[in-house]
């Protein structure tokens, strides 16, 4: 074999075990908040996300009370596929309020785990001012 030929196949077997990595992530990611909507069926949920272009990434969860109080903090960061998320327990139990004023959210420490909060807590702002309707949520009905 050619060495160019070596070389695509390395490429490729490169590629396939990338596409397996992203794959386990994301099966993380969506188990994770299967297991937070089914434990927890009233209130808000927010994720927000920061891409690290030669740093860590960093995805945050948040999971509000309908009176917005803060039960679970949960963050990912890393820079491999095989990162989890860790529960942040000193944010859980404040008001959201709170932790728009916080200094650690203000990026003092981490700003990536800062961004992605505000970009979370923008989810649930949003989340929260669309009006609740009866019936099945963007299904179009027909009118006869």
């Amino acid at each position: 074999m050619a060495m160019w030929q070596w070389g695509l196949l390395a490429l490729g077997f490169l590629w396939a075990l990338q596409s397996l990595g992203v794959w386990y992530q994301m099966r993380h990611y969506s188990d994770v908040m299967k297991g937070i909507t089914s434990k927890y069926n009233d209130g808000f949920v927010g994720a927000g996300n920061v891409r690290g272009r030669f740093g860590k990434g960093v995805i945050v969860l948040i999971l509000v009370t309908p009176d917005l109080t803060i039960q679970r903090f949960l963050v990912m960061s890393g820079r491999s596929v095989f990162a989890k998320f860790k529960r942040r327990t000193e944010f859980e139990g404040i008001s959201l309020d709170a932790l728009r004023t916080d200094p650690v959210m203000a990026g003092v420490e981490e700003p990536a785990m800062a961004k992605a909060a505000e970009r979370a807590i923008e989810q649930i702002d949003k989340a929260r001012a669309e009006p609740t309707r009866p019936g099945l949520i963007g299904i179009k009905a027909v009118n006869a």
